[in-house]
């Protein structure tokens, strides 16, 4: 598996706010440079025998205007398919809705980077609890998973694997530093330090099952 620090350390992390028409949303955005080309990098994010490999099973129709579900997670439709740019879609579950956007843009050394944008209309009480880490950690283990699928591209993701991993001192370690890197980023965007790092500590019970 791909070292924790170096993998924390290789991703970038953002947030902003949009105004739509339900009022202001929430943005977060992560990325990471990942050594393959873009078309290989679009396989790895579309094809459906792909995305298992470091993601969860999909289903559904993956084209524009098809729906997709994750299993055991989110579904919805996909809005905008630019092959092999970008890909839009809105991301429902839990009776809820907000949008994702993936970008790959290629690299002067040849790499791809990959760029996931969340936008969400967040409630004042979660948002003031969680904070961005809510959403950021989930996404920090997709991107984990995709780092160590480029890696070892022929291996099978094993879910029991996985999930002894997260409960592992690496893995706890990944979350703490994960949780850590969006309280930075929260700062950046204008959040006042001890506040950022306070929900960056519940985000990080909630992951660990730790919070009471």
């Amino acid at each position: 598996m791909i070292e924790v620090k170096e993998q924390i350390s290789e991703v970038r992390r953002t947030i902003g706010s949009r105004v739509l028409e339900a009022g202001e949303a929430r943005v977060m955005t992560i990325s990471q440079a990942y050594d393959t080309d873009v078309d290989d990098l679009w396989d790895v994010v579309t094809n459906p025998e792909r995305i298992p490999r470091w993601f969860l099973p999909v289903s559904g129709d993956l084209r524009e205007g098809g729906k997709y579900q994750f299993e055991g997670n989110a579904g919805g439709t996909i809005t905008r398919c630019d092959r092999p740019r970008s890909v839009a879609a809105t991301w429902e579950f839990g009776g809820g809705m907000s949008w994702v956007e993936v970008r790959l843009t290629p690299e002067a050394d040849g790499r791809t980077r990959f760029e996931l944008e969340h936008v969400a209309h967040v409630e004042d009480e979660h948002w003031e609890k969680y904070g961005p880490g809510a959403v950021g950690l989930g996404w920090e283990g997709a991107f984990w998973g995709l780092a160590n699928h480029l890696a070892a591209p022929d291996a099978p993701l094993d879910p029991a694997a996985v999930m002894a991993w997260m409960t592992s001192d690496d893995g706890k370690q990944f979350m703490r530093l994960s949780a850590d890197a969006w309280a930075e980023a929260d700062i950046a965007f204008g959040t006042e330090p001890g506040q950022a790092r306070r929900q960056a500590e519940n985000t990080l019970k909630a992951y660990l099952g730790e919070e009471h």
